[in-house]
């Protein structure tokens, strides 16, 4: 069970499930309340959106908890990457304050604009037991954003070694696993350990 109501994090993290043939069902499919997300870190954040899941669902429950952390901002939006976007979701908007925040202290060169996407992920049983993994990708900050692709704060990251940003990577470029792809992204780095730990790939 995937402990999401976001499209955008269900849509990858099926992407993710799909060479391990898992079928998967969502919280928000099932209707489930969103737990309150009052941790300090991102792994606090997923281990009690999954504990909560697999507590209502009975079933084990999968979840991450991710965000854009900025060094010129003392890693913010950090936990609060979403929270950002307000109630409306409006990432344009979240992206704006990042720019703003980063402008008014001078962060105009690359240097200064280094940045990391943060991916804690847990898998949590209904027993009550539970596995951690987390991984990050480095990057620095553009603006404009650019492309329509992914989610989030993906058109202003581009990550190290590449020339477009996430905004206009595909799915697959992405996030795609070995030997597909090259597991790019955070969530897909903090996958891979979790798959070697829970799903015998290797």
């Amino acid at each position: 069970m995937l402990a999401t109501h976001n499209p955008g994090k269900l849509r990858e993290m099926r992407e993710l499930l799909v060479p391990f043939g898992i079928e998967t069902v969502s919280a928000g499919e099932l209707a489930l309340a969103e737990p309150e997300e009052s941790g300090t870190t991102f792994a606090a954040n997923a281990r009690a959106k999954a504990v909560s899941a697999a507590i209502a669902s009975g079933m084990p429950a999968f979840a991450d908890d991710s965000g854009l952390a900025a060094d010129a901002l003392g890693g913010e939006p950090g936990i609060y990457s979403a929270r950002w976007a307000g109630p409306e979701k409006d990432f344009r908007r979240a992206m704006e304050m990042v720019e703003e925040k980063l402008r008014q202290r001078g962060a105009l060169a690359p240097a200064q604009r280094r940045a990391h996407f943060i991916s804690a992920l847990c898998v949590a049983w209904p027993d009550g037991h539970t596995e951690e993994f987390e991984a990050d990708v480095d990057g620095s900050l553009l603006w404009p954003p650019r492309g329509d692709q992914g989610f989030g704060y993906d058109p202003m990251f581009l990550p190290d070694g590449h020339t477009r940003t996430f905004g206009e990577m595909t799915s697959e470029e992405k996030h795609a696993l070995p030997p597909r792809g090259q597991g790019l992204s955070h969530r897909a780095r903090a996958f891979l350990k979790l798959a070697e730990a829970c799903l015998g790939r290797h």
